[in-house]
C-alpha cells in the first residue's frame, strides 16, 4: 500500500520549531551579506561616528537574531536594521553618559550632522554608500589613507584584501586605516555631503575606490572562488550613480572598463571553477549587451578629448571585445594603447601588462626582456602575476627549468585557490616535458 505523501508532509517541521529558527538564522546571515555595509553607511550618515555606527550595526543584528525568530522576517530587512541600529546608538550614548560628561555634546553633534546630511543628501546624492565614499575622500585626509579607509569601512573589504590590492603588508595597511579614522575624529571632519561644486576634487579618490572594489570582485585576492560577483556588481552600480551625478570622462571610462571586463565573467571559469585565460575563453559566452554598452561609454569618454587612465584601459578592453578569436586580436594597437597608458598613469603593473602585449605582438623574447627589467629594478618581486607571466614566456621559449622556477615562485605567492590550481597544472605539464 502506497504512503500518502501529503499526509506525511504535515509533520515535516519539528514541534520545537527548529526549521523555522533555521530559516530566520539563514535570513539574518543573508541580510548581513547583502545589507550590512549599506546599513553601516546609513548609520554613519545618521550618527556621524564610525565606531559608534559599527557598534550599533552589530547590536542591530544581535537584536534581529532574537526578534526575527520570534516575530518572523520583516518585509524590509534593511529598513528594520537601520531603525534598530539608530535606537541601539541612542542606548550606547546613554550608557556612555554615565561616565562621559561630553555625552550631551556628542548627542548634539549627531543631531546636527544628521540634519545637515538630510538637507543636502536627498537633493544631490541618493545613495548612502556613495555618499560615505565621498565623505571618506575628504581633502583633509591623506590621499594614501583615503582609499584604504573607504575600502575597509564602506565596502567591507578585509585589511588583507586591501593590502593585496596596494601590494603592501597587512600591518602597514592597518596602520593607515587607523590613522584615517583618527584624523576624522581628531580634526572633527564633518560627515556631511559635499556640494556639487566640491565633488570634482574628490572624484579621483572615489573612482579609485570603485575601481579597486571591482578588481577584488573580478579577481578575488584570496579564497576558494576566483570572483566575487557581489563586489563587481556593486562597483558597477556605484559607477553608474557617479556618471549620473558627474558625467566626467574618467567616470565614463571607468564604467566602460568595468562593463567590458564583466562581459567576460562567464567565460573565465570552467564548470568546476578553474581559471580560463583570455586567449582560451569561449567568446560565445561573452555578454554582448555589456560589451555594446561598454563601447558606447568608451566612445563618449574619448569624444571628450580629456582622456585618462580608465578610458585608455577601457579602450584596450574594447579591442579585445572586437576580436572574434584570440588570434584575430590587434596586438599592435593594444601595445600602442599601453604606451599611452604608461604616459598617463605610469606603474610597474601597467608596464607588466604592456610586456605581455609586446610578447603577443613581437614574440616572447621581447616581452621577457621587459619583465626581467622590471624585476631587476626590484619592482613586483612579490607580485604573483609577474612571475606567472615570466614563466609562461620562458615556457614558450623552451627554457623549461627557468619556467618551472618562475611558476613555483608564482605559486608561493598565490593565495587564491583557482590560481593555485592553474599554476600547479602548469608545473605538472612542465614535468612531462623531456
Amino acid at each position: 500500500m502506497e504512503t500518502n505523501r501529503s499526509d506525511n508532509k504535515s509533520t515535516t517541521e519539528p514541534a520545537d520549531g527548529t526549521a523555522a529558527k533555521n530559516r530566520e538564522t539563514d535570513a539574518i546571515e543573508e541580510a548581513y551579506r547583502t545589507h550590512s555595509r549599506a546599513v553601516f553607511a546609513t548609520l554613519v550618515r545618521l550618527i556621524g561616528d564610525f565606531d559608534l555606527a559599527e557598534e550599533a550595526l552589530h547590536e542591530a543584528f544581535i537584536a534581529a537574531l532574537e526578534k526575527w525568530q520570534q516575530q518572523g522576517i520583516p518585509a524590509d530587512p534593511r529598513s528594520w536594521l537601520v531603525s534598530s541600529g539608530r535606537f541601539k546608538a541612542i542606548d550606547v550614548i546613554r550608557r556612555r553618559a554615565r561616565f562621559h560628561r561630553a555625552a550631551d555634546e556628542l548627542a548634539q553633534r549627531i543631531e546636527e550632522i544628521a540634519a545637515a546630511n538630510a538637507s543636502v543628501s536627498e537633493r544631490e546624492i541618493q545613495d548612502d554608500r556613495l555618499r560615505l565614499i565621498f565623505t571618506c575622500c575628504h581633502p583633509a585626509i591623506d590621499p594614501k589613507v583615503q582609499v584604504p579607509l573607504t575600502l575597509r569601512e564602506v565596502c567591507g573589504l578585509t585589511t588583507e584584501e586591501i593590502a593585496s590590492a596596494f601590494l603592501a603588508s597587512p600591518s602597514t595597511m592597518a596602520q593607515r586605516i587607523v590613522r584615517g579614522k583618527a584624523k576624522i575624529r581628531d580634526a572633527k571632519i564633518p560627515f556631511v555631503v559635499p556640494s556639487l561644486t566640491e565633488l570634482p576634487e574628490r572624484l579621483d579618490a572615489v573612482l579609485s575606490v570603485v575601481y579597486l572594489v571591482f578588481n577584488e570582485g573580478y579577481s578575488a585576492s584570496t579564497g576558494e572562488s576566483l570572483t566575487r560577483p557581489d563586489l563587481s556588481q556593486e562597483a558597477i552600480r556605484l559607477s553608474r550613480l557617479i556618471v549620473e551625478l558627474l558625467p566626467d570622462p574618467e567616470a565614463m571610462g571607468l564604467l566602460a572598463m568595468m562593463l567590458l571586463h564583466e562581459s567576460r565573467r562567464q567565460a573565465r571559469l570552467t564548470p568546476d571553477g578553474d581559471l580560463v585565460l583570455l586567449e582560451d575563453q569561449d567568446r560565445s559566452l561573452w555578454d554582448r549587451d555589456l560589451i555594446d554598452e561598454g563601447k558606447l561609454w568608451v566612445q563618449r569618454s574619448l569624444e571628450s578629448r580629456r582622456v585618462g587612465g580608465y578610458a585608455i584601459q577601457a579602450a584596450i578592453s574594447a579591442v579585445h571585445a572586437d576580436a572574434v578569436t584570440a588570434d584575430a586580436t590587434d596586438w599592435p594597437q593594444i601595445v600602442a594603447l599601453y604606451g599611452v597608458l604608461m604616459q598617463a598613469t605610469p606603474s610597474p603593473v601597467i608596464e607588466l601588462n604592456r610586456a605581455v602585449a609586446v610578447a603577443m605582438a613581437d614574440g616572447p623574447a621581447a616581452g621577457l626582456e621587459i619583465i626581467d627589467a622590471i624585476l631587476q629594478r626590484g619592482e613586483l618581486q612579490g607580485y604573483r602575476l609577474a612571475h606567472a607571466a615570466r614563466g609562461e614566456l620562458l615556457r614558450r621559449q623552451g627554457q623549461i627549468d627557468a619556467a618551472r622556477a618562475a611558476f613555483r615562485r608564482a605559486l608561493e605567492l598565490a593565495t587564491q585557490e583557482p590560481e593555485r590550481r592553474f599554476l600547479t597544472r602548469k608545473l605538472d605539464a612542465l614535468d612531462q616535458v623531456e
